[in-house]
């Protein structure tokens, strides 16, 4: 593995399926019991399959809200260029001075940028949310070498064996 090239650390040699769970967590456990085993765990892979987007609507978005998270981004950016900008100048008076134009000005900024952008969708998704692609099934797989063995050690798994009796 050591000398592995980073996108080839993701792929196996003709990967054969072992077990598909449910849950992330079980997937982790498959593979924890298979290295307790003794099993080589470097000829495995978890694979995260039926991929879906789930939204989570946080809230209505409102001028109010749109210029508060636009004050909020853009004392970031302000904080960054009044540092820069104090570095041009000598007097501890003169950096405060610097460093308030600077979130002044970023302020600003963020206010105009997010009050276009508001004003510019005239009204199309009026609301926030945040985004996140989850699985639904998880996939153990091996490599062809050691595919068998693999299948072996998981179907004496006791979880295992009681998901195949419908427990």
């Amino acid at each position: 593995m050591a000398g592995r090239a980073p996108s080839s650390l993701f792929e196996l040699d003709y990967p054969q399926s072992v077990v598909v769970v449910e849950d992330y967590k079980t997937a982790q456990k498959v593979v924890d019991h298979l290295s307790d085993e003794k099993f080589p765990v470097e000829n495995l892979c978890i694979v995260g399959t039926d991929l879906r987007t789930v939204e989570r609507v946080t809230g209505r978005k409102t001028w109010g809200t749109v210029l508060s998270q636009g004050a909020v981004s853009g004392l970031g950016t302000g904080l960054l260029v009044g540092l820069m900008l104090s570095f041009f100048v000598r007097s501890s008076q003169g950096m405060v001075v610097m460093l308030i134009t600077g979130l002044l000005i970023g302020v600003a900024i963020g206010l105009i940028t997010s009050s276009l952008g508001y004003a510019m969708s005239r009204g199309r998704r009026d609301f926030d949310s945040v985004q996140q692609v989850v699985a639904t099934h998880y996939e153990v797989l091996a490599e062809h070498k050691v595919a068998a063995k693999a299948r072996e050690i998981v179907d004496a798994m006791p979880e295992i064996r009681a998901r195949a009796f419908g427990a």
